[in-house]
């Protein structure tokens, strides 16, 4: 992890993202000085679970993984975290911790933004608090849809839906599946890595996926979302 100043290379000057568009001169500036520059190695933590969370992080370039910890070597991972997503939203609305954890599969470049700064913005600003809330409530959805997907939806279904999903995210990311270890498929899916790997050779014997070391490459998204669908 290191913390970019003005004058680096690596340093954004502004926050571009529509959503801060919406804030006048003065909400802008004490979000620009409220917020600290970092980029995180491919393997940083940005975000513990259980640990205080004192900032709101905004991602600017680079890929992370959320995820729920259990105890020992479990984990379930919730989703992708992209350019223009937030990290630590649940703290302006809700506890002061971080109820998930969340890794960086690439190099990650982000705004750390002091959590009483978007609170104290988002209280006077009704237009920035309705984009904060409808990000809120699309996490949320998120979660809903994870469930759905653990408790209704067999082991062929959940791979599915977990393929079908990253595939979406691999149009602007082509290198997605060969970040990810077989493990990080089968903590998306619920399911162990043996079963992972058996079924990714099932589906690559009926056509829906050719697989090439780590790279999985979708040949029939229509079948699949069906199997997804199906459960």
């Amino acid at each position: 992890m290191k913390t970019i100043v003005e004058g680096d290379q690596d340093f954004f000057c502004d926050i571009t993202a529509p959503c801060f568009q919406l804030l006048s001169a003065e909400e802008m500036e004490l979000i620009r000085s409220s917020k600290t520059q970092i980029v995180f190695r491919k393997g940083d933590q940005l975000a513990k679970q259980g640990a205080f969370a004192s900032y709101v992080l905004f991602l600017i370039r680079g890929l992370a993984i959320q995820y729920i910890e259990d105890t020992g070597d479990r984990n379930y991972n919730l989703c992708l975290i992209k350019p223009g997503d937030f990290v630590g939203l649940a703290s302006v609305f809700q506890k002061n911790i971080f109820p998930y954890t969340v890794n960086a599969i690439t190099e990650c470049q982000a705004y750390l933004i002091e959590k009483e700064a978007i609170t104290s913005v988002a209280a006077a600003n009704s237009k920035f608090a309705f984009n904060l809330i409808r990000r809120y409530c699309s996490q949320n959805e998120l979660l809903y849809d994870n469930l759905k997907k653990v408790l209704f939806k067999q082991m062929h279904g959940r791979l599915a839906e977990t393929i079908g999903y990253l595939n979406e995210i691999k149009n602007d990311f082509p290198e997605l599946f060969t970040l990810l270890t077989r493990k990080d498929l089968a903590d998306f899916a619920a399911l162990s890595v043996e079963s992972t790997v058996k079924l990714l050779k099932s589906f690559e014997r009926d056509g829906l996926i050719r697989l090439k070391d780590r790279d999985i490459e979708v040949l029939n998204p229509t079948e699949l979302a069906e199997i997804s669908r199906r459960g």
